[in-house]
């Protein structure tokens, strides 16, 4: 029994977990390479 609201709210929370995802693992591979390139001397 899906009607168009849940499907939304299921839309909208999956966009929101890949966003959250992508955020996370950005700003850690971004941190990592700065941390990388920090200890080279």
């Amino acid at each position: 029994m899906l009607d168009s609201q849940t499907i939304s709210m299921l839309l909208l929370g999956a966009i929101g977990v890949i966003a959250a995802l992508g955020l996370v693992g950005t700003v850690l591979a971004f941190w990592s390479m700065g941390r990388a390139a920090y200890r080279k001397d």
